[in-house]
């Protein structure tokens, strides 16, 4: 069932943040790991800006999930955080995310999960071991979903999700892809377990 969202604020600073309220699902992941694709293919509608260019989203953005569609207020909401890790982005802008990023991820007390995102075909990323260690050592509950995975088959995949969450030091991995759907369920039962 497709749910009921709205795409409802961009923010470059902790006092833009929306009031706490619903639970907030929060999305991470390296620039160009098909965040804003994942994220659309959760909701079945484009809300979340998906560019070729990595490093587009630049904010974080709040979309709120409804129980109806003419409801007040969101159930939960999902957060769109900017990607990290993309050489071409200026030391300015970069430096400007840890000023908003690291506070929400820190001291968001309406923050349940965060969903770090990476790449099932690329080998494991130091950024990406980086943000599971500050997650943990910031005491935040967190789950890794490998994106693109429609790319490996069977066997193959299975290989690769178990590497990964070796070299990461994690129980296990959900699979995702945005394009045929694949995890999606999956994806909206954690959430929903937690909300």
């Amino acid at each position: 069932m497709k749910p009921h969202a709205k795409f409802l604020i961009s923010a470059a600073d902790p006092h833009h943040f929306p009031p706490a309220g619903p639970p907030e699902f929060a999305f991470l992941g390296r620039s160009n790991v098909g965040k804003s694709s994942l994220i659309n293919s959760l909701l079945q509608q484009k809300l979340a800006h998906v560019s070729s260019t990595p490093g587009k989203t630049q904010t974080i953005n709040f979309i709120g999930i409804y129980a109806k569609p003419n409801q007040q207020q969101p159930e939960l909401m999902l957060v769109d955080l900017p990607g990290y890790g993309y050489a071409k982005i200026s030391r300015e802008i970069a430096a400007g995310w840890a000023r908003f990023i690291e506070p929400y991820l820190q001291q968001r007390e309406t923050l349940q999960l965060a969903i770090v995102l990476i790449d099932a075909n690329v080998p494991v990323q130091e950024s990406d071991k980086q943000l599971i260690h500050f997650l943990q050592s910031a005491g935040r509950d967190f789950l890794v979903v490998a994106t693109k995975s429609d790319k490996l088959s069977g066997n193959k995949l299975h290989q690769c999700l178990a590497t990964l969450a070796r070299q990461h030091e994690i129980d296990n991995i959900l699979p995702y892809s945005a394009r045929t759907s694949a995890g999606r369920d999956e994806l909206w039962r954690e959430i929903r377990k937690r909300a």
